[in-house]
């Protein structure tokens, strides 16, 4: 299982990528493990203490109970302290700068979510970027085709 966060990499200009479990209850493993997460519109705010994974949408697993259950709840990420320091201390020297999910995948019987350290694009840039990867796609295309 691997769910990726497309959005990402079109809104936001990657700069350091981490590697962080997942505080998650057992329906909610469940149902991570079967691919129903949704990354899209979720970011990663620090805390005192530590990162939590805000706004992530995990489906309530079919066969356990529904009480109670949130399906946005804020979850808690497994980071270490430097590596939470590091981020801390770059955000707030850097301009723009914040911390979204990239993906997230299983990594042996856990649930791993890879965040990353992302300054935001303007339209712009987010229009430059597009116009440059379907130019290198057009390249690439009159290439195999010059190649046959």
């Amino acid at each position: 299982m691997k769910v990726v966060n497309r959005k990402a990499k079109r809104n936001f200009e990657i700069l350091e990528k981490y590697e962080a479990g997942i505080v998650l209850t057992g329906p909610e493993v469940k149902s991570a493990k079967e691919g129903r997460i949704k990354l899209e519109d979720s970011y990663v705010r620090l805390r005192e203490d530590g990162a939590y994974l805000v706004n992530c949408f995990i489906a309530p697993y079919a066969f356990a109970s529904q009480e109670n259950y949130d399906p946005r709840r804020e979850r808690k990420l497994l980071l270490h302290k430097k590596e939470i320091l590091k981020l801390r201390t770059k955000i707030k020297g850097g301009r723009g700068l914040t911390v979204v999910p990239l993906s997230c995948y299983n990594k042996g019987a856990l649930v791993k979510l890879e965040i990353a350290l992302a300054r935001g694009r303007r339209k712009f840039e987010k229009k430059k970027v597009e116009k440059e990867r379907e130019m290198k796609r057009e390249i690439e295309r009159e290439m195999k085709e010059y190649l046959r």
